[in-house]
């Protein structure tokens, strides 16, 4: 991780973490991520706090998980703009059809949905990670085209044991793996 700490020191990492079962690998990837010198602020989907709780995150990056649209501020000082904004790059680990769709869409119904619409302008790494039948859906084929072709780098998935004990297409990319493409997508970040 050495090499990683000298590119990636300083980077603003806004981590989104959605529904899906591989929630549990973006708590290591935010510890990497964390290590090697960045600054990472967590969105979580409603989703994502049933699987994971949002502590974890906090322990390990020193800031609030954000997971609410509609909290009070005194719960958190910055709105989805202000994320946007904020944010050198954005990471969504895992990205689950759900989000993929939204974002793909336009739709902005939660926190995460509403600041991916913001980051339009700004470099967004997605490892998507889900059952094969819905990775191989031709609707998720197409919204994640959608995403591609407007910018969105895509990490992933991989072949692998899905939770549901299938060995196929799905399963997120390994956080190191997500870690080499974030540090080469935020290569071409312009300071």
């Amino acid at each position: 991780m050495a090499d990683d700490k000298s590119k990636l020191k300083g980077l603003r990492v806004l981590l989104g973490v959605s529904g899906g079962i591989a929630a549990y690998k973006a708590v290591d990837l935010a510890s990497k991520l964390t290590a090697a010198g960045c600054s990472v602020k967590t969105v979580m989907t409603a989703g994502a706090c049933e699987l994971i709780r949002p502590k974890s995150f906090e322990a390990i990056t020193g800031n609030p998980v954000l997971s609410n649209l509609w909290s009070s501020p005194d719960e958190y000082e910055i709105g989805h703009i202000d994320l946007a904004s904020w944010a050198d790059i954005t990471a969504v680990v895992p990205a689950t059809a759900n989000i993929i769709g939204k974002a793909a869409n336009g739709i902005c119904d939660d926190l995460l949905s509403t600041t991916l619409c913001a980051c339009w302008n700004k470099p967004v790494v997605i490892a998507p990670a889900m059952n094969n039948r819905m990775w191989e859906n031709p609707a998720v084929q197409r919204n994640l085209k959608k995403l591609q072709d407007i910018g969105f780098v895509t990490v992933g998935p991989v072949e692998g044991r899905l939770a549901c004990g299938t060995e196929a297409i799905g399963r997120m990319a390994e956080p190191v793996d997500i870690i080499a493409v974030i540090e080469k997508t935020a290569s071409k970040i312009k300071k």
